[in-house]
């Protein structure tokens, strides 16, 4: 990941992302190492190889925390290992997600409470984890992954455009309830971002054209737009910005 800008208060920021391991998640990690801020991440499979090549690349190795986010005492725990490791949360991305398609008659309630539990409940407990040292310090910064798939009204994965809707509810009423403490709280909203899984799974030339046809700008997303407009979040520079949610999607849908 190539900066297109420097954010001087990101340079030793503690910084914790989850499933920073893989897709956007990598590119995020990737992102605030080049920024100079000390990064810890969750995932479920082994990331020891993208750690030794972020840490070839930075010459700072990103701290690699493995486990399910949807396991809250787990996630509880890594929060505090990455706290006792390079101080306070300053950045909290929760970024990990399961877009699974899946057919609204066939979906059983097992199937729909997992995917709730990776799509919304690990948001709101990672926020709940991270808030006590922000509130201690007054700031601190909590970006929450929704998805334009929700405005759209898109079909074929319900209960992710449901959780989608949610993240962007919870996050206007934790900037509420978080605010007067300092920290801000922000969603973001990509568009369709062709990432490799996108590629090898969903992303016909049909669907693609389909797609670039509603956006204004008629160039798809990559990694580094979604990353630059995280690292903005981040940074002080959104300082007065809280209870938002960012829309990157090349313009398919408005906001306001």
């Amino acid at each position: 990941m190539t900066p297109t800008a420097t954010f001087h208060d990101l340079r030793d920021a503690s910084i914790y992302i989850t499933g920073g391991g893989s897709g956007i998640g990598a590119d995020l990690t990737d992102g605030f190492l080049a920024q100079g801020a000390n990064v810890a991440f969750i995932g479920r499979s082994d990331a020891r190889a993208f750690v030794d090549e972020m840490a070839e690349k930075h010459g700072r190795a990103p701290l690699f925390l493995q486990g399910d986010i949807t396991d809250t005492d787990k996630l509880r725990a890594t929060i505090a290992v990455a706290e006792a490791a390079h101080g306070p949360i300053d950045t909290l991305v929760s970024n990990a997600a399961n877009d699974t398609r899946h057919n609204w008659l066939e979906t059983t309630p097992e199937e729909w409470d997992a995917l709730l539990e990776i799509n919304l409940k690990a948001y709101f407990f990672a926020a709940q984890a991270v808030a006590p040292a922000m509130i201690q310090r007054g700031t601190g910064s909590i970006i929450n992954f929704s998805s334009i798939s929700y405005m759209m009204g898109n079909a074929g994965y319900p209960a992710y455009t449901a959780a989608n809707g949610g993240i962007t509810a919870m996050t206007r009423s934790l900037a509420r309830e978080l605010g007067p403490d300092g920290i801000r709280v922000n969603a973001l909203a990509p568009g369709w971002v062709l990432t490799q899984k996108q590629l090898d799974q969903w992303a016909t030339p049909e669907d693609l054209a389909a797609h670039l046809e509603r956006q204004c700008l008629k160039t798809h997303l990559e990694p580094q737009d979604i990353v630059d407009a995280v690292l903005f979040l981040a940074s002080k520079t959104s300082r007065m910005m809280t209870g938002q949610c960012l829309v990157v999607d090349g313009g398919v849908v408005t906001t306001g």
